[in-house]
């Protein structure tokens, strides 16, 4: 099989998924708008200056794009479960390929969860610049590549029965201490632990559009430093997989 094959093959087979869409893209928007929804005229949240409508939109972009690219491990540990793995190492399909195909489908996917999101939020009336979404969804499209990562070594690690709840509390911790919900203290224990977080800083990163101003070295050091070792690990555990296998 071949590298373009197998990619069409993993696109194809992901936009048939139905639970895949309703966890990844419909549970997002309709999180959003339950939130949003309500308080579409404050235009003032928490004193930020910041209306409900765009401050959600833009929380919950990272929260959708997050989950998208974590759920690649469900694909994984489901083909690992019916043996499909096992045939696919004995065709001309390299390891690079693979990962690649997983990354693409996965970089597609949270592509998808950002425009729907964004499209929700100019129904409760939220206008962008352009130039702010492109800041916006380039900076969360980096901050993505630790959550790929993490995904594939789940996908390896995990069964599929075990999988799912896996990714739904790993996606609902790393939302609530990036934060999604709330903001952040300025200051404290959580903070400290926050900024330690690749979560944090891809929340940091959608409030681009907010008027942030993205990353430090801090937080491109963090997301730099969990990129390698939740690769590393990716990767061990792909090989000690094929070994089983």
């Amino acid at each position: 099989m071949s590298a373009a094959t197998y990619t069409r093959y993993e696109l194809v087979r992901t936009f048939r998924n139905r639970r895949f869409f309703i966890f990844s893209l419909v549970f997002p928007l309709v999180l959003y708008y339950l939130i949003a929804g309500p308080n579409r005229d404050e235009t003032d949240i928490g004193n930020t200056g910041i209306s409900a409508p765009l401050y959600y939109m833009v929380g919950l972009a990272a929260y959708g794009a997050m989950t998208a690219m974590i759920a690649s491990g469900a694909r994984i540990a489901a083909e690992r479960s019916l043996g499909w793995n096992r045939q696919l190492r004995i065709t001309p399909l390299s390891t690079r390929a693979y990962f690649r195909a997983k990354v693409l489908t996965g970089y597609t996917m949270a592509v998808i969860s950002l425009l729907a999101l964004d499209l929700a939020g100019t129904t409760l009336g939220v206008t962008l610049p352009a130039g702010e979404w492109v800041r916006m969804t380039a900076l969360i499209l980096v901050g993505l590549v630790p959550f790929a990562a993490l995904g594939i070594l789940l996908g390896h690690l995990l069964t599929a029965d075990s999988i799912g709840p896996a990714i739904g509390g790993s996606t609902a911790l790393l939302s609530i201490l990036g934060g999604t919900w709330f903001p952040i203290p300025s200051e404290g224990a959580l903070h400290v632990i926050a900024q330690l977080l690749p979560s944090y800083w891809l929340v940091q990163a959608s409030q681009v559009a907010l008027g942030g101003r993205g990353w430090d070295s801090r937080g491109w050091a963090v997301m730099i430093a969990w990129t390698i070792v939740l690769s590393l690990l990716a990767a061990r555990a792909f090989r000690r997989d094929t070994q089983r296998a």
